[in-house]
């Protein structure tokens, strides 16, 4: 299965595998950037050996992207955006979800303990 297709219908799955590996670290970067007139608060990792990397991006009309980056067999990058469904924003921890938006809020970004950002609970 390329890249794109498991974008397309496992993104469930990369989701919790970012939101794992962010728990994962003792402190968690959450970055503001921005592209012209779109905004957005950043959290990413990085794949080294397999040269991806893994955002999740939220802008300010609260819509969640997961973003895709690779290289391919030729050395040229490309990037997969998924806008996020209900239930796989639903599945983000509260924590995670009230710091970007902070971010994307105050334009600012933040490193914060990777504690704060909780696990959701049901």
């Amino acid at each position: 299965m390329d890249i794109k297709d498991l974008v397309k219908t496992h993104s469930a799955q990369i989701i919790e595998k970012l939101v794992t590996n962010l728990l994962g670290e003792s402190h968690v970067e959450v970055r503001f950037d921005y592209l012209e007139q779109d905004q957005w608060a950043v959290v990413s990792y990085n794949e080294y050996e397999e040269d991806k990397e893994f955002s999740l991006r939220l802008h300010p009309n609260n819509v969640y992207n997961l973003l895709v980056g690779y290289y391919d067999d030729e050395d040229e990058f490309f990037e997969i955006l998924h806008t996020l469904t209900e239930a796989e924003i639903e599945s983000l921890p509260d924590g995670l979800k009230k710091i970007m938006t902070k971010v994307v809020n105050d334009e600012q970004g933040l490193r914060v303990a990777s504690n704060l950002l909780t696990v959701r609970r049901k």
